[in-house]
């Protein structure tokens, strides 16, 4: 990978935009949720947990802007509504899955690092 001038550093760069896309809070989450089948929004607000119905309306609404999510409206009455991965969005689940292992094997420590790190650049670092 070249990081010269014209690579991920210029804003129009495809690939900077996906990891924007993806670096999101919540893309990530809600697209790990999706990876199991379809789900409703309130199955995804209490799957995922923390989210906003807000924020994962928003979410989805980027997440379906982008080609990565369906939106299927069901005709029934009341209508039910449900959120499925794209073939694109399929494409995702790999690397998701690792990243996934990723925290799962790291998380800890990483947890630990950011709690003996200085809170500012002048304090000194928590006693272990």
């Amino acid at each position: 990978m070249s990081l010269r001038p014209g690579t991920v550093f210029l804003s129009d760069c495809p690939a900077r935009s996906a990891i924007e896309l993806i670096g999101s809070k919540w893309t990530v989450v809600t697209l790990f949720a999706l990876s199991k089948g379809p789900l409703r929004h309130g199955e995804l607000v209490e799957l995922i947990g923390g989210v906003s119905r807000k924020v994962l309306t928003q979410t989805l609404r980027r997440l379906q802007a982008s080609g990565l999510v369906e939106r299927h409206v069901h005709a029934e009455a009341p209508p039910r509504v449900e959120y499925s991965l794209t073939e694109l969005g399929r494409t995702l689940e790999q690397p998701i899955a690792l990243l996934t292992e990723w925290a799962r094997e790291n998380g800890a420590t990483v947890a630990r690092n950011q709690e003996a790190a200085p809170r500012d650049p002048g304090e000194a670092p928590a006693r272990p």
